[in-house]
């Protein structure tokens, strides 16, 4: 059988090395959120003082912190207890989400709205936000190394058993 095919670069003699599964995923995807979500925040902030007002920018600010907040809240939540209890984590985040809900919703009653509050802006804010940390907690899982099965168990010489 004959092929048309490049057939490639020449392989070399190095090593090749295994890479693990993705160090504390969840902290690496608060990082990545974090990142896109607040330099979003900041720039469309500085656009809102020159276009708009002050407060607007702080609107736009004080609407995306708050998602920012929540979200953080479940990726910290996985970084503790899915490192001592992967199994249990999911649990810990259909209770977070509860909790914060409902913690929020409290807050944000008790606090009320403040005079200075552009609520266009503070709407717009919180949607982008969700919209940009969904995007990069998706490209930050597509990216993860998750490791499905165990290392081979090796002997002492070096072969797998």
């Amino acid at each position: 059988m004959t092929s048309n095919a490049d057939p490639g670069p020449v392989s070399g003699n190095g090593s090749v090395g295994a890479s693990g599964p993705t160090p504390a995923l969840w902290l690496r995807l608060l990082g990545i959120s974090s990142t896109v979500s607040g330099g979003a925040l900041l720039l469309v902030a500085v656009a809102a003082v020159l276009l708009a007002s002050t407060a607007a920018a702080l609107s736009w600010l004080l609407g995306g912190a708050l998602v920012a907040v929540f979200f953080a809240i479940s990726l910290l939540i996985g970084h503790f207890a899915g490192r001592n209890n992967p199994s249990g984590a999911i649990g810990l985040f259909a209770a977070t989400y509860f909790i914060k809900v409902v913690g929020f919703a409290v807050v944000l009653f008790a606090i009320g709205t403040p005079d200075w509050l552009s609520r266009g802006w503070f709407l717009a804010g919180a949607v982008v936000t969700v919209v940009l940390w969904q995007a990069a907690e998706i490209y930050g899982f597509s990216t993860a190394r998750l490791q499905i099965y165990n290392d081979p168990k090796t002997s002492e010489g070096g072969t797998d058993v």
